[in-house]
Parts: C-alpha cells; structure tokens; sequence
C-alpha cells in the first residue's frame, strides 16, 4: 500500500511541475491547441535553457494573449497564423516564415485558415521559471 502512494504522490508531482511549466496547456488543449514539448536544454550560458515545442493549431484555434520569461522564435511549418505582437500591427505567416518575439513581449496567435496550422516554437528562457505567462 505504501508503495502505491507513493507512486501516485509521484505523479501528482510531476502534474504539478508540468502545470508550473506551462500552466495553460489544459486550456490550450481544449480551445484546439496542442503544445507537444520536443525537447529542453541547458545553455552554456548561466541560468538559461532552450525549449523547443510544437504547436498545432485547429482551424480558428486562438491562444491568448501572453509573454516568455526570454526570447522566441518561430518558424511555421504548416498553415497560415496571424499573430499581434503588442506594439506592431498584425502580420500572417505562412508554412516556412519565421517571427521572432522579444523578452517579456506580449503577444497571441491564432489560426484564420480552414485548415491545421503548426508552428514550431523554440524558447530561450530562465531556466526554472514559468514558460509561459497570461496576461491578466
């Protein structure tokens, strides 16, 4: 019995590091986003990791608006999204554009098109803080 409590103690604490994580992926996975984490790793640089993930939106599938504690870069690998970048005004980036999105920026994207759009999102971040942060 102890056993089992500490297998399930176990995995409650691995939710719970994956929602400090990215702490909207249950909500992303049921507006028609799902974020698949590819992989993680430390830089050489103190205190920083690269998170690379992929994004797949549905059709007419909209995060909202949110910031990274570091930089993100974006390339689309399918479809067409629209993003608004908090002081610029709206651009649409098709299968093999890139967008980069600065520190801290505020930002949305969404999928205007009929079909999927998938992006790959790579992060360069603080390491143990939030990936991902709404706006309130």
């Amino acid at each position: 019995m102890k056993k089992r409590k500490k297998i399930l103690l176990i995995a409650i604490i691995i939710m719970g590091i994956g929602a400090l994580l990215f702490p909207n992926d249950a909500l992303a996975q049921q507006s028609g986003i799902k974020r698949t984490e590819l992989q993680r790793q430390d830089l050489s640089v103190s205190g920083r990791e690269a998170i690379q993930v992929r994004i797949d939106f549905e059709a007419g599938a909209a995060f909202g608006k949110h910031s990274h504690p570091g930089e993100e870069i974006i390339y689309v690998l399918a479809g067409s999204l629209e993003y608004e970048v908090e002081g610029s005004l709206p651009v649409t980036l098709k299968a093999g554009n890139v967008l980069f999105i600065p520190a801290g920026q505020i930002h949305a994207a969404k999928n205007n098109g009929n079909d999927k759009a998938v992006e790959l999102a790579t992060y360069i971040v603080e390491k143990g803080k939030p990936v991902l942060v709404m706006k309130k």
